[in-house]
């Protein structure tokens, strides 16, 4: 059929569908797709998000329905990553013509960058983090999963909860169509999670050798657990640890930058439109007539009526969605713009000039740290939403004015 919405991709067992009419999706991508669909379990067929592009084993903007397993690299290092908005009362007449302060005062708020310790709260650890984690279930639950797992290493589980971390995790205010304030930010389950999924990535591998049907696997990388085993029962309960504290991660620096707005802007209210999403986490589903485990590894749940973030790139469009429950998609949407480019090419390929030229009107870095950001590094966002026009409807459409990257 000629008017599907997506792209057919043969894999010689379940097929790939792909929505990127229009965006481009480089060849190592779709050979991760393709691989990833000839695995004995996958449930239906495997959906391709047109930010679609290649990953570690399971390619990013890929949505994976599996029965009685789950490929940990799927999931990948980012546990929980993803996306926190809200919709305050202010708008863009109440903001300061000069927006410098009011983004050094965010930053102070929020450590970010860096890499381990460096990126955490270095002297005294707010009190809003303790609560959080010892009233949250945190505490107790990553003691349970240590207490199992001696490899799970990261001594700054606490240190880092309520920070930002680096790469493409980021902090915004955002102007809507009406020229409402937004707050968004994008970040995950931070070292902590990184250590649970490249200890259970590792656990996947070394069981490899056992399975006759993993035995010429294209990526070792796609090893699996299967349900029953003992692995695949730890995994479930750490990588739902690892969500929780992603989740309250996001809500803890969101409170964090409310209260720096607060002191600093005229007195405003926050709406009742706060979404807080995942889009890198697996969850039971179900889809095509069956209870499958669906993996979204850089995309975003979509079902009937539910709201969700795709960011643009650093200065560009970012929208508020609801879901229109698409059943090709297994309910999904992209979750951002996806890269088009190494972070090691961008850095080659842009200048400064171009950077700064990129982000006119954002109040953001615009040195060289930022260059594998820009937004020429990443599809175009326009051409991204217009290829996935049956998965969502545009509820707000943003713009950045404050942009703080890791």
């Amino acid at each position: 059929m000629t008017d599907q919405p997506y792209i057919l991709f043969e894999s010689g067992r379940a097929p790939v569908k792909a929505w990127v009419k229009g965006v481009p999706i480089d060849d190592g991508a779709r050979r991760q797709l393709e691989n990833t669909a000839r695995l004995p379990f996958i449930h239906s067929h495997v959906a391709a998000m047109p930010d679609v592009h290649f990953g570690m084993g399971a390619t990013v903007g890929s949505v994976i329905a599996t029965k009685g397993a789950i490929v940990p690299a799927a999931v990948g290092v980012d546990i929980g990553c993803g996306m926190m908005a809200v919709r305050t009362t202010l708008t863009a007449r109440q903001l300061p013509d000069n927006l410098g302060a009011l983004r050094s005062n965010m930053e102070a708020s929020v450590p970010h960058g860096g890499v381990g310790a460096k990126s955490g709260w270095r002297d005294n650890i707010p009190q809003i983090v303790s609560t959080r984690f010892e009233n949250t279930g945190l505490a107790a639950g990553l003691a349970q999963v240590q207490a199992k797992h001696k490899g799970i290493h990261n001594k700054h589980f606490v240190t880092q909860l309520g920070t930002l971390g680096g790469g493409n995790h980021f902090i915004e205010l955002c102007l809507d169509e009406e020229d409402r304030v937004w707050v968004m930010l994008h970040s995950g389950s931070r070292g902590i999670g990184n250590a649970i999924g490249r200890y259970f990535i590792e656990r996947a591998r070394e069981q490899l050798s056992g399975r006759e049907t993993g035995r010429n696997l294209a990526d070792r990388n796609l090893a699996w657990f299967e349900e029953g085993e003992q692995d695949f029962k730890d995994y479930v309960e750490a990588v739902g640890w690892a969500q929780d504290y992603a989740r309250i991660n996001r809500e803890i620096m969101m409170e964090r930058i409310l209260g720096v707005m607060r002191k600093q802007l005229k007195k405003f209210k926050t709406e009742k439109m706060a979404i807080n999403c995942h889009h890198n986490y697996v969850e039971k589903e179900h889809h095509f007539g069956a209870d499958v485990w669906i993996t979204r590894k850089g995309a975003v749940r979509a079902g009937t009526g539910e709201l969700g973030i795709i960011p643009g790139s650093m200065g560009a469009k970012s929208f508020i969605v609801r879901g229109k429950g698409s059943a090709d998609s297994f309910c999904s949407c992209s979750h951002g713009a996806g890269r088009i480019m190494s972070r090691t090419q961008a850095k080659k390929q842009f200048s400064m000039k171009d950077h700064r030229e990129a982000t006119k009107g954002v109040e953001c870095r615009k040195d060289k740290g930022v260059i594998d950001e820009t937004p020429g590094a990443y599809k175009d966002i326009d051409q991204v939403m217009k290829a996935q026009e049956d998965l969502v409807e545009i509820v707000h459409t943003l713009k950045q004015v404050v942009c703080i990257k890791g």
